[in-house]
């Protein structure tokens, strides 16, 4: 079986990487909203689309990455917001990529039209969205990948096993579960991306949690490295330069 990341995830740059991808991540600013993708706007940046179960406490996650209390909007009544939210992230005059908060799937409560409707319109999304690079699927530590959870996967796994586009399964409410449940949620976890993962695709996991701020520097890490390339060192940059002839 192809390796697996697991919640030590995230690139090992050390304190100034860590600061640097915070600081990326505070960036965030909300550019759009679209409730069909041909609303959404046509450019070239790497999407990164947000996914989770109504309750799994997706909103609070986005704003918690970005350090914002009110960037993410969670409807008062869940499952209710049916709408694509588009946030630039990086500089105001360059934005280096795109987050998409997709709406929450599987709340009881929403009309069966409405949950058919926006069950095609999130796996087109996931199917066909051109500069889609990265998927950040929410799930509840607690209760593990649920049958909705299990078709999101399903839509996007052909694109995460030709390593056209990321994975990384964010595992919220980590501070509700003490440690060996903690292990056996990443070991769940593992078992079903198993089922996905190919020597192609890039597939991590991380324990997350809003209230211990717990997995927010590995996953803002994570998500700079997916978008924004890695300077390069002056010398290094010097060697990779042709030999210029003499004149």
């Amino acid at each position: 079986m192809p390796a697996m990341t697991s919640h030590a995830t995230a690139p090992q740059g050390g304190a100034q990487a860590t600061r640097t991808a915070l600081a990326w991540a505070h960036t965030a600013r909300f550019l759009t909203t679209a409730s069909q993708l041909d609303q959404l706007p046509g450019n070239d940046l790497p999407e990164i689309a947000f996914v989770g179960r109504s309750n799994a406490g997706k909103s609070t996650a986005i704003n918690t990455l970005a350090q914002q209390r009110q960037l993410a909007f969670a409807s008062k009544t869940p499952g209710r917001t049916q709408h694509i939210n588009l946030f630039e992230v990086g500089p105001k005059d360059a934005p280096d990529a795109i987050w998409a908060d997709l709406p929450g799937y599987g709340y009881a409560a929403v009309e069966r039209a409405a949950k058919l409707r926006w069950q095609k319109v999130m796996a087109d999304y996931l199917a066909l969205r051109r500069n889609l690079s990265g998927v950040v699927q929410m799930v509840d530590s607690r209760h593990g990948f649920t049958a909705l959870d299990r078709q999101l996967l399903e839509w996007v796994a052909p694109r995460v096993g030709n390593g056209e586009v990321r994975l990384l399964v964010v595992l919220t409410k980590a501070d509700k579960l003490n440690r060996k449940e903690a292990a056996a949620s990443l070991r769940a976890a593992q078992e079903v991306l198993a089922e996905i993962a190919t020597d192609h695709a890039d597939v991590g996991i991380a324990l997350f949690s809003a209230l211990k701020r717990q997995g927010v520097e590995d996953v803002a890490e994570v998500l700079q490295g997916w978008c924004v390339a890695p300077p390069v060192p002056a010398a290094a940059a010097e060697a990779a330069l042709p030999d210029q002839p003499a004149g």
